[in-house]
């Protein structure tokens, strides 16, 4: 008999992390989203007050994300030297106090500046985020720890769309604008008491759970391949990361492009419906998206097949979008939208799960920053395009036509250039390894 305790098992381990990390930090993402995406619903009922032409309204939409280029890689490098944090502390109340004063704007232009600050303050959120994760999930985890925090994304959407809508109805669009930034600045004092940069600095952790998931952590850190002479460069410059850029970017023109005009395709559906019905009826499509997500995170971390589970999906999601300009009838339109949402939301988790893989902690701050804020600008480009193409041709076909060549990009890029190309990660904490499967596969 010995007086030494064992190292704990995964098995026995703790998990208060998922209780903790992930609520707080999906509300906080949630509501960011919130701020970016209400206008989708608020710009088909903008009449009479400032006059935005389709191209206008997909400028507004698309300009946020030229603001939120700017931060991406300081705000990356901030969370890893310094404090996750501490900087999306500062980056929440600035945003909200951006939102909230965007709802006070007199002027055409004054609207694309408020909306490129919010996107600005927004930027850094992203990157910091998900420098904290990889302090408290190990990689066998990762695709369900990032999918359950960027469930906030479909549900933001499943909550704001019938809250705009609501609000819309009995309030100008100017007080759901102002309205809507105040929760952030409540939430902020939640996420300084109960988030903490990582587990041995969190008060309700046990010693166990930190210590174990130290290990964890630092076993997958040393299983990785360096990266040159461990450089930022020399991250950037790695065709894997390059690649990155490249889908997400194009995923993200489809995405956004169908998101920004998803109401308004709906109330067109609705034949002018009341914004509180265009609301609840959006909320549909990214109620089946959020369950999707999730179930397709669990399955890409259960099999390791990460690239199946982004290029499924976007594929999918490509048949949807064009099948959904050539049916007529408002329920076939429908379902072709939720499906849609489902495909375009699914690879979040396993994408975000591949740069953590392949690159060892202290560049990954700066790959990820950079596939984020480069990916990003598809946001611009998407809403932008359609808007601008309904204006030109009188129907949305051409513009979503678009999006679908985009999303086509996307997957040949996943397929041809995501090639399995890494050693396996060896077997950790008793876990299988992923097989002799590689970072991507």
């Amino acid at each position: 008999m010995t007086d030494v305790t064992p190292p704990p098992t995964p098995q026995a381990t703790p998990a208060k992390r998922w209780a903790y990390v992930i609520p707080v930090a999906a509300i906080m993402y949630m509501l960011a989203y919130l701020d970016r995406n209400n206008v989708s619903v608020i710009l088909p009922y903008m009449h009479g007050d400032l006059e935005l032409s389709n191209a206008d309204k997909g400028l507004v939409g698309g300009i946020f994300f030229v603001g939120y280029v700017f931060l991406q890689i300081p705000a990356a490098i901030l969370a890893q030297r310094w404090s996750a944090r501490k900087t999306v502390l500062i980056l929440m109340l600035a945003w909200g106090l951006a939102a909230s004063l965007s709802g006070l704007v007199q002027t055409t232009s004054q609207f694309y500046v408020a909306r490129f600050v919010l996107g600005f303050f927004e930027g850094g959120v992203w990157p910091a985020v998900l420098i904290l994760l990889a302090s408290w999930f190990p990689l066998r985890e990762r695709a369900r720890a990032n999918a359950l925090w960027m469930a906030c994304l479909p549900l933001s959407s499943v909550l704001m769309a019938p809250l705009s809508g609501w609000m819309l109805d009995h309030a100008s669009w100017r007080w759901v604008l102002v309205l809507q930034g105040v929760p952030p600045l409540v939430w902020a004092v939640v996420w300084w008491f109960a988030v903490a940069d990582r587990p041995a600095q969190a008060r309700w952790i046990s010693r166990a759970e930190a210590d174990h998931l130290e290990r964890s952590i630092a076993a997958d850190e040393a299983a990785k391949p360096t990266a040159g002479s461990g450089s930022y460069l020399d991250a950037v410059k790695q065709k894997s990361v390059l690649v990155l850029i490249g889908v997400y970017f194009f995923w993200i023109t489809g995405f956004y492009g169908f998101n920004l005009w998803l109401p308004s395709v709906i109330k067109e559906l609705t034949h002018g419906g009341s914004p509180t019905e265009v609301g609840l009826l959006t909320a549909i499509p990214f109620t089946v998206a959020l369950v999707v997500m999730i179930a397709n995170a669990a399955w890409s971390d259960r099999t390791g097949r990460r690239r199946q589970a982004v290029a499924v999906p976007l594929v999918v999601g490509i048949a949807a979008l064009l099948l959904g300009q050539t049916v007529d009838g408002a329920l076939p339109r429908m379902l072709l939208l939720c499906v849609t949402a489902a495909a375009l939301y699914a690879p979040y988790g396993p994408f975000w799960a591949i740069p953590g893989r392949l690159l060892r902690f202290e560049v990954v701050a700066v790959a990820m920053g950079l596939i984020n804020a480069l990916g990003n600008l598809g946001g611009f480009a998407g809403p932008y395009l359609v808007g601008w193409l309904t204006d030109a041709t009188g129907s949305s076909v051409t513009g979503f036509a678009v999006l679908a060549a985009f999303l086509a990009v996307a997957v040949a890029l996943v397929v041809l250039g995501l090639r399995p190309s890494t050693p396996p990660v060896r077997e950790l904490a008793g876990h299988p390894a992923e097989g002799a499967r590689a970072a991507t596969d």
